[in-house]
């Protein structure tokens, strides 16, 4: 592979214009297509294989035209203080809104809360449903104005009016300036690594074109492949992330080529060839742990890593290709200052800050080794109290109407009013549905935990009867999840008595069950993506112990990071500080985020870090100077690298809403962890202690495995011995 990519590397300097004029032709036309093409549509929260979108799906068929999946808009009234809501003259400023509401044109219906028996025992509260006939995305800015309007004028006449729902929802800040804010510090962090505009602003370059036809794809064939606006948002993430890093890789790496005396034309050859070659395996392990997001079996999921999967096969791409040719333009601009200065490169010093931090591990590898483990299995205690969930508005910030009308509703109606269970009844026939309804009614009704059930709603066959039925805790209540629980384990009894099924659904049942999926997913996702993983790294490093070593640090960064999540946004311990106003359940994809984006990024550093070593050892130097000789070269390298991850991520710890904060400062902990404690720490001090045996791979599996030349052995034997003396650098302005 070496040989290869060192022949596309010195192609692409050569014929930099025509490598150029390419991939400029390619942006273009992806871009043109995704202007043209139709709009993203909405796929909606489609979760097979759970009970919950099961009855979901049968309330779709048997209730035709009931427009279950429409916007919503649940208005909230609160009398003044002392006040009741039934006075004469509240009831009618609320008959007004609900008169006002049912005029829109995209409404369904507007229910009249006196009419429907939806105020408070105490009469201080009550709400009002407003269903619409489309989904939240399509609401005309027209509808949502003239609610909003109605909205306006009730609350002049002092009444406490707020709404919750979908119609009207807040939309959060999504960390908007986050990839603005990432960009920032990545060029920073570029332009301090590298000493230089040039060297800093081509990944930058580079990695901006990559997302940019990466995202354009998702755009042009969002209507063939029934992509959501969403399913990019992953994607330009670890896009702009890993392709500023691979191109970085390259960059560096030409850099030291030029120091050790390679005309710029080989040196980009090189570059490519061993640094290259660390790219492609690096981008395989992150293809590989996205792509194996669909093993949780969650469209929207597999979507979104596939898509993201794609745009780290263009990073990767680019980094071969497109950097090459860049530095064809600009040979010398990408050097350090001092280089261009002095006329010549020196190379780097066997006493650099990476060298001397190895030589300090290698002093003492037990007690880094027995620190960092003891540090990360701390953080990852909080992880045996881990609540998956999906937060909803009782997260939000007490300044959205959304969180003050779930309040309002909790304090006028029962923590349980905000989750109500949907059971939807399913009769092979309409004889008997009724009795058969009213009995499952009444045994759910004395179910502990239940506080009241509603009347029955039956489908123009009847055949079909839907009721709800509302817990005594809230939907994010670990006793909430018990008592559904408790429903389905009664359904064996009440079928044998009624000859009658029912299904239990709702937001709250969908969340159980949502957690419950990716819990049992997890496992097996674990299982595919280290197995296929330790395999890839298997043929990298020709090595038993480094690829077990290197899954074994990411499962303590991964667990250390999550158990870090829950103490934050579970436990609460700094959570003020992250604008975090109310604690509750962790997101339920969150776990598979982190497993699935950090190990991808865990094995970035792994194989950047550990290939180099490897290739020092191969080349001759004893164990312990080859774990010196990885950190002198790559140390620097690999912690800017992270340090533009953690930007990255940490944009988003800015947004408005509690689940982009969770993800953020998820992603940000689990890079700062793995790469500061497990990469430049725990890893060294392994290798220290193994020595040899390290490297040692069985004679006969030798034999079987390929051989890929990762570290450019081939190239070392094929090409001539460079200068003794560097190449003198003409001294420019660039």
């Amino acid at each position: 592979m070496a040989t290869f990519l060192h022949r596309l590397g010195r192609l692409a300097f050569r014929r930099r214009w025509l490598v150029t004029l390419f991939w400029v032709a390619v942006l273009a036309a992806v871009g043109l297509t995704a202007v043209k093409a139709p709009e993203a549509p909405d796929e909606g929260s489609s979760m097979p294989g759970i009970e919950s979108q099961q009855a979901f799906d049968l309330l779709g068929q048997r209730f035709p035209g009931s427009a279950a999946d429409g916007a919503n808009a649940r208005i909230v009234f609160v009398a003044p203080h002392d006040g009741k809501i039934t006075a004469t003259a509240n009831r009618t400023v609320v008959e007004k809104l609900v008169t006002a509401a049912a005029d829109g044109s995209q409404v369904a219906s507007a229910v009249d809360p006196f009419t429907a028996k939806a105020v408070s025992e105490d009469a201080t509260t009550a709400y009002a449903t407003v269903t619409f006939k489309v989904k939240a995305h399509d609401l005309t800015d027209t509808a949502k104005s003239h609610l909003q309007k109605a909205i306006d004028t009730a609350r002049t006449s002092g009444l406490t009016v707020e709404v919750g729902g979908t119609a009207l929802a807040t939309q959060p800040s999504a960390g908007g300036s986050a990839e603005a804010i990432g960009i920032a510090i990545a060029a920073l962090v570029l332009l301090i690594t590298f000493g230089s505009l040039a060297a800093a602003g081509l990944p930058l370059l580079t990695a901006v074109v990559g997302v940019g036809i990466a995202m354009s794809s998702i755009l042009a064939l969002a209507k063939a492949l029934n992509l959501s606006s969403t399913t990019g948002t992953l994607a330009t993430m670890l896009g702009l992330a890993v392709g500023i890093d691979y191109a970085m890789f390259v960059v560096s790496r030409y850099r030291e080529e030029r120091a050790k005396g390679h005309a710029p034309q080989e040196a980009a050859g090189l570059a490519a060839g061993t640094a290259g070659s660390a790219v492609v395996f690096a981008g395989l392990t992150v293809v590989i742990a996205l792509a194996g997001l669909s093993v949780v079996g969650i469209p929207t999921l597999t979507k979104m890593g596939l898509a993201a999967a794609g745009a780290v096969v263009v990073a990767v791409l680019i980094a071969l290709t497109l950097v090459p040719a860049l530095l064809g333009f600009w040979p010398n601009a990408v050097l350090s200052r001092s280089a261009r200065k002095k006329g010549r490169i020196e190379e780097n010093s066997e006493n650099n800050g990476g060298s001397r931090w190895a030589r300090f591990v290698l002093r003492r590898p037990v007690t880094v080794l027995l620190l960092g483990v003891a540090g990360l299995g701390a953080l990852a205690l909080p992880v045996a109290d881990l609540q998956l969930g999906m937060p909803g508005d009782e997260v939000k910030s007490t300044a959205t109407t959304e969180r003050r009308a779930y309040d309002d509703l909790a304090t006028g109606f029962g923590p349980g009013f905000n989750g109500p269970l949907t059971v939807v009844v399913d009769s092979k026939s309409a004889d008997g549905t009724k009795t058969a309804v009213s009995t499952i009614s009444k045994r759910i009704a004395a179910t502990e935990g239940v506080v009241s059930v509603s009347a029955a709603r039956f489908n123009p066959a009847g055949d079909t009867a839907v009721f709800s039925a509302v817990p005594s805790t809230g939907p994010s209540d670990e006793r909430t999840k018990d008592l559904v629980h408790t429903i389905r384990a009664e359904r064996p009894a009440i079928e044998s008595a009624t000859g009658t099924t029912f299904l239990v659904t709702g937001t709250t049942a969908v969340n159980i069950d949502v957690a419950q999926k990716v819990q049992n997913a997890l496992i097996p996702y674990l299982a595919v993506v280290v197995g296929l993983a330790v395999v890839l790294l298997l043929l990298v490093f020709r090595s038993l112990l480094v690829p077990l070593k290197a899954a074994l640090g990411f499962l303590l960064s991964v667990l250390a990071s999550l158990g870090s999540v829950v103490a934050v946004f579970q436990w609460g311990h700094g959570a003020s500080l992250l604008g975090v106003e109310q604690t509750g359940p962790i997101m339920s994809m969150m776990p598979i985020f982190l497993v699935g984006i950090v190990f991808g990024l865990a094995m970035d550093y792994e194989v950047f870090l550990v290939a180099r070593m490897r290739e020092a050892y191969v080349h001759g130097d004893r164990p312990a100077r080859a774990i010196a000789t990885g950190f002198r070269y790559s140390a620097r390298v690999v912690v800017a690298a992270a340090l533009i991850m953690m930007a990255v991520f940490s944009g988003f710890i800015g947004a408005g809403e509690s689940m982009i904060k969770m993800i953020g400062f998820g992603l940000a902990a689990a890079v700062l962890l793995d790469a500061f404690v497990v990469r430049m720490a725990i890893v060294p001090a392994v290798l220290a202690l193994l020595g040899r045996a390290a490297w040692w791979l069985p004679r006969w599996l030798d034999r079987l495995l390929p051989n890929i030349d990762v570290e450019g052995e081939a190239l070392i034997r094929r090409e001539p011995a460079a200068p003794a003396v560097p190449e003198p650098v003409p001294v420019t302005r660039a």
